[in-house]
């Protein structure tokens, strides 16, 4: 790896512009197409090719100095949010959760109906949502999606007054972000994860667009059903070898994450990451006086685990920044944005450090090894083992 600093200046007005308006764009998982046509925009400003999958994900291609071996950056689009699931007496509707998140955050938000006919407001509330009628009942109810209702701010008393606006079963629902950009640099608001994470490439891209050109070519990918498992396996390229995710992490008691500097995850609920691409991150932050820390996470998945689960052979790594009460009400700091967009471009400008990773297969030579001698050894792996081997086969 090189030793000198690649990383490179991130304009974060531009990434904080971004975050607002991407956070303005309802993008639910399965109401995308918006969101995607925003961030196509932006990289026609920069001057990238990109296309579209059928659904639209995208893949926008940055060139470098040779294709094989490239590496590639990826974040998610949609966001959670709910479905209609039916249509109470009242003309209250029932919800389903987008992507896994409680009732408890659902309560109390201002909401987005996704009709046919047009969009409509509204409020989820448990049924009993009156102090001044409910009395103490208000607080003993249970929580969950069965416990909730949608209540449209339009005459809806009757299923048929539902039926007459046009409601009907599987409408999406949208939840309000309500965002507050705090002089503090503090972000607060409802779909960080991971509009947030999109920022931080669409920034980095910025800068790299404008800058030298990295070794290899490197590939942005947006996709556009993470919250529901689906991830970027339908948007590789044989020529990907590296593919590093950027997402939330979970800033809570317990886990090591940070709402400052960058959190890199070693492993989360699919296995570890690639054992050399998150050290090259680790390494990287510190040749670049980047601040970070490492996290293992237990309850979590990103857009890489569907690729390997599909049968990839891509080295991924997932860089986060540090969320507090993600898949809630959530909070991030700036200073962790920056410092991720800038680790993205020391390692889109770094050296490569396994060349043999051009070749889909090849042979042994030039293959990675990992560290068997014990700490207070100096001997290597390669200077200790490998002649050993040599040896017992007559080489």
């Amino acid at each position: 790896m090189s030793q000198k600093p690649t990383r490179q200046d991130i304009d974060v007005d531009y990434l904080a512009d971004q975050l607002s308006e991407l956070l303005a764009i309802p993008s639910p998982t399965g109401y995308t197409d918006n969101i995607v046509r925003h961030v196509c925009c932006e990289l026609d400003r920069f001057g990238l090719e990109y296309e579209l999958t059928r659904r639209g994900a995208i893949r926008a291609r940055l060139p470098g100095n040779r294709p094989a071996g490239a590496r590639a950056f990826v974040s998610h689009l949609d966001t959670l949010g709910a479905q209609v699931a039916g249509i109470r007496p009242n003309g209250r509707l029932e919800l389903v959760p987008i992507g896994t998140w409680s009732a408890r955050f659902a309560e109390g938000a201002r909401a987005e109906v996704f009709t046919e006919k047009g969009t409509y407001r509204g409020t989820i509330l448990p049924p009993k949502a009156s102090g001044h009628t409910f009395g103490d009942d208000v607080d003993q109810a249970p929580i969950g999606w069965p416990h909730v209702e949608l209540r449209l701010d339009a005459l809806a008393q009757h299923p048929e007054h539902v039926e007459r606006l046009g409601v009907t079963i599987g409408d999406i629902v949208a939840i309000d972000p309500q965002p507050e950009f705090l002089g503090n640099g503090f972000i607060v608001s409802r779909h960080l994860d991971n509009k947030a994470g999109v920022a931080v490439m669409l920034a980095a891209l910025k800068t790299m667009a404008e800058g030298p050109m990295p070794p290899v070519d490197i590939y942005w990918l947006f996709t556009i059903a993470e919250e529901v498992g689906q991830g970027a396996a339908a948007i590789l390229l044989p020529d990907i070898a590296s593919m590093v995710a950027v997402d939330n992490g979970t800033t809570a008691p317990g886990q090591n994450s940070s709402e400052f500097g960058v959190t890199i995850a070693m492993a989360d609920q699919t296995g570890p990451f690639d054992y050399h691409l998150t050290r090259k991150m680790t390494k990287l932050c510190e040749i670049n006086d980047i601040r970070y820390q490492k996290d293992v996470f237990r309850y979590y998945r990103s857009d890489s685990a569907s690729a390997i689960e599909a049968g990839a052979d891509v080295r991924t790594a997932l860089v986060t920044f540090g969320v507090d009460a993600s898949h809630g009400y959530e909070r991030i700091h700036m200073h962790a944005l920056r410092s991720l967009a800038e680790l993205l471009t020391a390692y889109a400008l770094s050296d490569v450090g396994i060349p043999r990773d051009e070749n889909a297969m090849a042979s042994l030579r030039g293959f990675t090894h990992q560290p068997l001698a014990p700490a207070d050894q100096e001997l290597t792996v390669e200077t200790r083992v490998i002649p050993e081997v040599a040896r017992k086969r007559g080489r």
